[in-house]
């Protein structure tokens, strides 16, 4: 049975964007069904024009692709960046998209409107792709498995979607994407500049450009279950003794050669239950690791030569600024004493209201570097020297 176009259509207002309370989307539509909410950003300013987009996907360490699309043959070709300004010269009038993942990596405006989400767990986010279209232009139909808010900024684009839980999800087989052979929209409406489209995980879509478009799509990190438990696992056996060892005391005898019986099966499901069994504080470990590494697209470059912490406190006090590097995932979890900031995969002790103050991103003042004590000025340092932080003058 479908979705009512009422229960999945809704106006933003002045007071949510979201058109209702974040408490109700999360409630009502999170990871449930989709919704549209037209004026979502009210007299919405592109903060990127297709020109900067398109010179950001020339970078060497840019994640960028150009497909294109022959109507008249059905025909998908994919191109991975870097790209040079004459790929985009030989490029068709119509039917092909410029994509760029982690967009708000490089841009300071684009990654402003990550604020706009901060009801959702900052460690959930995972980046903002931006897509430019000519008109006709579009990836296929196809699912993602991650949740993705989908912002018109430049042009209108139609989105297409299939709420239906049983229709069809087999693949093409000759296209290089993953595209639906089959789809058949059970929703289709037009966005322009403001609108913006929630699609929860396993979501038919399909969005087509109306003339030349732009959209910011807020992307989520949804790890597949079989990485976690292979990366749990790992973390756990890391953690254990080469003497703990598969016993099986007071077995009976053998009844037959090569019989692996069901007490045996049973004993070795319980050894393996039992070792994975950990407590809270070990699953915050691995967890808070395993998340701020998760789909890192770039690693952080530790300083060439390191400051040692005089160095470090003269430059403080004469005014600098830490800023975070864009690339650098983080996350903090409370523990017995204080918290454990995690940083790229590395944990750290940390006082509470310091782990909270770096998740936010905001840049670090000398002014509230000069209250603080020397462990966490060590901890800062730390950061600064293995790249995911750095120094800069202040702006008075």
């Amino acid at each position: 049975m479908g979705i009512s176009d009422s229960m999945i259509e809704t106006t933003a207002t002045s007071k949510h964007f979201l058109g209702m309370s974040p408490a109700a989307f999360l409630r009502d539509y999170w990871q449930q069904r989709p919704l549209l909410i037209r004026n979502a950003f009210a007299e919405f300013s592109s903060p990127l024009a297709p020109d900067d987009l398109a010179g950001l996907a020339c970078e060497d360490f840019a994640l960028s692709r150009l497909i294109a699309h022959n109507p008249a043959s059905d025909r998908w070709t994919v191109r991975n960046g870097p790209f040079a300004e004459t790929d985009f010269a030989d490029l068709p009038e119509s039917h092909w998209t410029l994509l760029v993942q982690d967009v708000d990596k490089w841009d300071a405006d684009v990654a402003g409107l990550l604020g706009h989400f901060d009801f959702l767990p900052s460690w959930r986010v995972d980046d903002v792709m931006v897509s430019y279209a000519e008109d006709g232009g579009s990836v296929g139909a196809h699912v993602d498995h991650y949740d993705v808010f989908l912002i018109q900024g430049l042009g209108r684009r139609r989105w297409q979607i299939n709420t239906d839980a049983n229709a069809p999800k087999r693949f093409r087989d000759d296209v290089e994407l993953k595209l639906l052979s089959e789809f058949t929209p059970s929703h289709e409406w037009l966005l322009g500049p403001g609108d913006m489209l929630y699609l929860p995980p396993g979501i038919a879509h399909h969005g087509i450009a109306e003339g030349a478009c732009l959209t910011f799509s807020v992307g989520m990190r949804a790890p597949a279950v079989a990485e976690m438990i292979t990366d749990f696992a790992g973390f756990v056996a890391e953690r254990m003794a080469d003497e703990m060892r598969y016993s099986d005391a007071r077995i009976l005898p053998a009844k037959a050669a090569g019989e692996i019986d069901d007490k045996a099966l049973e004993k070795i499901g319980q050894t393996l239950r039992d070792s994975l069994a950990v407590d809270a504080s070990t699953l915050r470990g691995w967890f808070g690791s395993f998340i701020t590494r998760y789909r890192a697209a770039h690693e952080a470059v530790p300083r060439s030569k390191p400051l040692n912490p005089a160095e470090f406190i003269r430059r403080l006090a004469a005014g600098a600024q830490l800023q975070f590097n864009p690339w650098t995932r983080l996350a903090w979890s409370k523990a017995a004493r204080g918290a454990t900031l995690f940083v790229a995969g590395e944990a750290y002790p940390c006082p509470r209201s310091l782990a909270e103050r770096i998740c936010g991103r905001a840049t670090l003042e000398s002014s509230e570097l000069a209250t603080l004590d020397t462990a966490s000025l060590d901890l800062l340092l730390t950061l600064v020297n293995a790249g995911h932080l750095a120094l800069s003058r202040s702006r008075s």
